[in-house]
């Protein structure tokens, strides 16, 4: 507890929801991607195997109701949509990057572990 009055494993404590939406994959490779450089939709949806569309809107928009998104519309015919991350999402960027390192790196181990689990049960 940090800061005297939130507490993330109270159960009634919003910081759940902040927890929840960062804890997320696609949140993951959203924010990933976003720091590199704003991208269009299309962009995001093309980088980013076996987001449907629909999964890809409603976490832009969790993330942009959130405050860690920036959506910007550019009068072009047709519309041009960006997504880029405002300041607080870029706090987020080093965090969920440890996370992904760390899936990268450690794969290997968690499927021998999930391997030997299966087949001595």
């Amino acid at each position: 507890m940090s800061n005297g009055f939130y507490d993330v494993y109270n159960a009634a404590c919003p910081t759940r929801a902040a927890l929840d939406r960062i804890a997320d994959k696609w949140t993951a490779l959203i924010i990933g991607l976003l720091a590199e450089r704003p991208h269009r939709f299309g962009e995001l949806k093309r980088r980013i195997g076996g987001i449907s569309q629909k999964m890809l809107t409603q976490t832009l928009r969790s993330l942009e109701r959130d405050g860690l998104v920036l959506r910007q519309a550019f009068a072009t015919v047709p519309v041009t949509v960006e997504y880029s991350l405002t300041p607080l999402g870029a706090t987020l960027v080093a965090p969920v990057a440890a996370i992904r390192d760390w899936a990268e790196q450690h794969i290997e181990l968690v499927l021998e572990a999930r391997t030997k689990h299966d087949l001595s049960t």
